[in-house]
Order: structure tokens, then sequence, then C-alpha cells
């Protein structure tokens, strides 16, 4: 019997364990050969969350949970239920019902054709404000156009990965990691399936536009140099018109003619300056990319288990 690990990672989410964990049983309950296990991953939330995951476990031998030691961020949450998963296939999910349970026999259908990635495209729904549309097609194209690894716009970390991609993904030693472009780039045979989300059961949404800008310089650094060559471009640029600058240098030398404008000038070395600040900022994410990997700490730090 193939067994199907399902990891949901969890960060104040009291008001929505017990409901999906409810569906997730419902839909097993229709799944008689696969076997199953529930990996919670409690990322250091300061609710009910942990207690309530252990009062499901004491009825329920499907459960199992990691608790964080504090907050280490969705990817890492993630990560670490892959590194402890142990079935042939995992599913991974968010905990808010956004991600609808009633797709994974659709998943497990394809991974059975042969798929090794099984992923989702994540389709908004009209309630959905034009602002947050935009913004998320925004935030895809840029990854597409700065990395090396395309993602199709509303990719979601709402996946199944066979045993075989697990692997791959848990010896990878990356200390800033972006599953969604991982998942892209380690190749193997992929599928995508469309789901329309649905609103959060409760509670309220853990990415805020400033987590979402800093998520995507994640994904644009540590897949692609890209923006160290854009930096050079920009150097290269802005040197060559300088150069075109010169002959009004010499002419007005010659001619003995003063050089007015302090305004202009001013704007100018301001440019400039914010020029140089971007290029910095961008060597400045990359150097310290490389000072956090060098330290080797763990991505995560588990405080108790059940398994």
């Amino acid at each position: 019997m193939k067994k199907i690990s399902i990891v949901i990672p969890a960060y104040n989410e009291e008001g929505n364990l017990s409901i999906i964990h409810s569906e997730i049983k419902k839909v097993f309950l229709d799944l008689p050969d696969y076997d199953y296990e529930i990996i919670y991953v409690n990322d250091g939330s300061r609710d009910a969350t942990q207690k309530i995951l252990e009062d499901i476990s004491s009825n329920c031998s499907k459960l199992k949970y990691l608790e964080f030691s504090r907050n280490f961020g969705h990817q890492n949450a993630v990560k670490a239920g892959m590194d402890y998963a142990d079935g042939n296939a995992v599913i991974s999910m968010d905990a808010d019902m956004q991600h609808p349970p009633t797709m994974i026999p659709d998943m497990i259908k394809k991974w059975e054709e042969g798929y090794d990635v099984v992923y989702t495209i994540r389709k908004y729904s009209k309630n959905i404000s034009f602002f947050k549309r935009k913004t998320s097609d925004f935030f895809y194209h840029i990854l597409s156009s700065l990395s090396d690894v395309e993602l199709e716009k509303g990719s979601s970390d709402f996946r199944l990965l066979d045993a075989s991609v697990i692997d791959v993904i848990r010896k990878s030693g990356e200390s800033d990691i972006f599953l969604r472009g991982l998942v892209k780039w380690v190749g193997f045979k992929q599928y995508s399936i469309d789901f329309v989300a649905a609103d959060r059961f409760s509670g309220n949404s853990k990415y805020s536009l400033g987590k979402m800008i800093k998520f995507a310089f994640t994904g644009i650094t540590a897949f692609s140099v890209k923006p160290l060559y854009l930096a050079a471009y920009l150097g290269f640029f802005f040197s060559f018109l300088s150069l075109l600058y010169i002959p009004y240098v010499i002419y007005a030398f010659l001619n003995h003619t003063e050089i007015s404008g302090w305004a202009s000038i001013l704007m100018t070395v301001v440019f400039f300056g914010g020029i140089q600040l971007i290029i910095l900022g961008i060597l400045g994410i990359y150097m310290g990319k490389i000072f956090k990997q060098i330290k080797e700490r763990p991505n995560y730090i588990v405080r108790s288990k059940n398994f």
C-alpha cells in the first residue's frame, strides 16, 4: 500500500486546524488503497495552535506534529515537513482551507500516471481585489524576468512531490530556501492543475505586501545573478552618458563660459548617488546570502515532536 504524506505549516492557525484535519480525513475515506499521514509544522505560533495539535493527535494516530523553537518562516516549515515525511509522495498545503483538500485525489491520479511533480496554479475568485490581482501578476512577472527559472502566474505551494524529488530537495543545503523555484529547477516530469482559491476559513493572511516583496527578492537572488549583470550594465550605461558631457565642458572652458545650473548639477549628483546605492544594495543582498550560508546554521530548530 502506497503512503501519502500531507505537510501543513501552521502559524497562528488555531481556528483552521480542526476543519482542515476533518476534511483531509474525509478525502482519504474515499481512497482506501492509500495509507496517509498528516504532518503539521507549528512555526512558532503564539496562539493555541500547539495545544489543538496535541489534543487532536491524542485521538488520531495519523496526525504528527513538529513544533519549532520560534518562527522560522513558511518555506522552512514546509521544508521541515518534507525532511520528516516518509511517504511515497508528499503533498504540501496551507492550513487556512484556501488549498482545497478535495483536489488531493486529482493530484494523486496524475502522480499515478507517472508525473513526479503535480503543482497547482492559483486562479483568483471574483471577490479578490484588483490590487491583489495586479501585485500578484507583477510579482511573478518580475520573478520570471530576473531569475533563471520560469514560474507561471499563480504558482503556489500546494503541490505533490514524488519521494525521488523529495530526496533531491532534502539534500539541498540552501540557507535561504525558495521552494517554488527549487521545484521548477530540479526538473523531473511535471504537471499543473488549475484551482480557484477559496477564502480563508479563519484568521488573517500572514503575507503582507512587505513580506511578498521580500519573498520576491529571495526568489530572484536564489536562482539568478541577473541583478548583478543589471548593475554592471547600468554602470556602463551611465559612464557612457557622462562621456557625452565632456564636449560641453571643453567648450565652456575654451570660451570662458561659467558653468551655471547648480540645481541640475545637484539633481544629477543625487540621481547617480541613488543608482550607486541600488547597485551596492544588490551586491549587499548577495553578500548577505553568502554570509548566512557559510555559517551553516540550521534552517529550523525542532522544539518538540510526537514521532
